[in-house]
């Protein structure tokens, strides 16, 4: 797969998270990213309301920042 590198504004917390984590973690985290970007792409609803829907269901099923945090730190 092609990849195009991008600037994205994020909470300070969670930029300083992500620059800790292993390599190979933030790979996954950036494809993450990408597959929900290209879904929201495909479905043409505004990225502010993806945004929300991602942070309510993530909320929803308990991921804190503790919990992200944890969940990086077990591989």
């Amino acid at each position: 797969m092609k990849t195009k590198a991008i600037t994205i504004h994020v909470a300070a917390d969670a930029a300083e998270l992500f620059e800790t984590v292993p390599e190979e973690q933030q790979r996954k985290l950036e494809a993450l990213l990408s597959l929900k970007l290209s879904e929201i792409a495909g479905r043409n609803r505004p990225l502010e309301q993806v945004m929300s829907e991602i942070s309510r269901h993530a909320a929803a099923r308990g991921l804190t920042p503790e919990a992200l945090d944890s969940i990086l730190n077990e591989a």
